[in-house]
């Protein structure tokens, strides 16, 4: 597989992740760099790992994956996005956290989920996994990292409650878009 294909995967996986990484920045008052290094290496990880469980797995387990992917990464998006809703709805000042340990796994996991499927493709092809997961962290890892940079310099365009029901429906909305590429 050429390099050029490779950054396509790349930057097509690393999508999700980006998004939702504006999605964090925008809902988060201070950021600091901490918090955009934690999130960049939780998704730029996550995104390396996939793959690399993709590959093992290979083609004995991949009719059962490619039934159910979309509606594992759909359930777990739209849960912490109701999540963020219903605690914008409670009246109290206390929003989710992104960068809590529980909820930036869970986004982590259901963002990367496409990127078990390459894995799978990936074995198919007798392609060395190596180079492509490492590609596929680092972009990975970079676009999140300015994705939630983006999205704090974004902040000031919102109302704080709204940016936190904005967040909610942004992370639904990739899972029903993964959802719906799945099932076409």
């Amino acid at each position: 597989m050429d390099i050029v294909s490779l950054l396509f995967i790349a930057f097509g996986l690393a999508m999700d992740a980006f998004s939702v990484s504006v999605t964090s920045g925008i809902t988060t008052r201070d950021i600091r760099l901490y918090q955009v290094l934690k999130m960049g290496f939780s998704f730029g990880f996550f995104q390396t790992f996939m793959p690399i469980l993709g590959w093992l797995i290979g083609s004995s387990l991949r009719i059962y994956i490619s039934t159910v992917d979309h509606w594992i990464a759909f359930g777990l998006l739209s849960f912490v996005g109701l999540r963020m809703i219903y605690e914008s709805k409670k009246g109290e000042n206390q929003v989710v956290n992104p960068f809590d340990n529980k909820t930036l796994f869970l986004l982590s996991v259901s963002t990367s989920i496409d990127a078990l499927a390459v894995g799978v493709s990936f074995s198919f092809l007798n392609v060395s996994i190596f180079l492509p997961v490492l590609i596929i962290g680092i972009i990975t890892f970079i676009l999140s990292s300015i994705g939630i940079l983006m999205g704090n310099g974004l902040r000031h365009f919102f109302k704080d409650k709204k940016v936190e029901i904005l967040g909610g429906l942004i992370l639904i909305g990739i899972g029903i878009k993964i959802l719906f590429e799945h099932l076409r």
